[in-house]
């Protein structure tokens, strides 16, 4: 199945939804660029492509050969770069590259697969990934220009979607270790491994906002998911909560699930996210 698309716009204060652009098939993992004026999502055919809010146009985004690209995307705190994920199977699975904001050539950072791509470090110099080695996936850190990758995490089960607070000083991530899939923070090295949420829903891919107050998370429903699957076209919830801790609100309801928020998609000035709908 293989349903139409909705990339919507919501401003977290007040609810309100907008729906900016619909396709017949599957768009996912959009990403607000730094100046506010494009969003960028994959296509079920493995193209990334820039949507224009202001002109209401998706442009495809030149990445030269590597164009099996998925929802795993996320751009440099800079703005300037974009770091992607793109199966090869060859090499494992989905492999981490890098590519200007307007396209070009990417280059490659991991040299195995899989690693999916979550988080850029706010200083530029390493991205976070999951990573399966071993059959085993958890996190880890690489440098940016490549080089030796660095295991953060070592429990038992998954651990996925890693991103950095906008100060760098943390890694949050989701994962399966205390039973349902729940939201973790890390210091950026690694230690200091805590839960952040603990409630009944399998909760999904925390964002940070720009401005460093909140999180939105997507969460699934225990009866519908396991705690390890998130998978496409299932009733979703969209929450928010403080950094500082507290109960996570819903503030949108979605039929959606894989590639809705699977990646960062806050707006720069921290007021609004984008994420993906699906429809008949």
């Amino acid at each position: 199945m293989n349903l139409g698309s909705n990339l919507e716009s919501l401003e977290v204060a007040s609810g309100h939804r907008e729906i900016m652009y619909t396709v017949p098939y599957s768009i996912q993992g959009p990403n607000w660029t730094k100046d506010g004026q494009k969003i960028i999502f994959n296509d079920n055919k493995g193209i990334l492509s820039a949507y224009s809010i202001k002109d209401h146009i998706a442009t495809p985004i030149n990445t030269g050969t590597v164009t099996n690209n998925n929802n795993d995307h996320v751009l440099s705190f800079d703005g300037k770069m974009i770091g992607l994920s793109s199966g090869v199977n060859a090499l494992g699975g989905s492999i981490i590259y890098t590519v200007p904001i307007g396209g070009g050539i990417p280059f490659q950072v991991t040299p195995r697969g899989p690693s999916y791509l979550h988080g850029w470090s706010p200083d530029g110099k390493y991205l976070v990934f999951c990573g399966e080695r071993n059959s085993e996936f958890d996190i880890y850190r690489v440098p940016v220009k490549g080089g030796k990758e660095e295991r953060l995490t070592t429990s038992v089960g998954l651990d996925d979607g890693p991103e950095y607070s906008p100060d760098g000083k943390y890694i949050y991530f989701n994962s399966v270790r205390s039973g349902l899939m729940q939201i973790w923070r890390m210091n950026a090295d690694g230690s200091n491994q805590t839960q952040i949420t603990t409630d009944g829903l399998n909760n999904w891919f925390a964002h940070p906002s720009p401005d460093g107050k909140n999180l939105v998370m997507i969460s699934f429903l225990k009866e519908e998911v396991e705690p390890g699957r998130h998978p496409p076209y299932k009733h979703v919830y969209i929450r928010m909560m403080p950094v500082s801790g507290g109960k996570p609100k819903v503030i949108a309801y979605v039929y959606g699930g894989q590639g809705s928020i699977n990646t960062p998609s806050w707006s720069p000035d921290s007021k609004r996210i984008t994420f993906v709908s699906n429809t008949y």
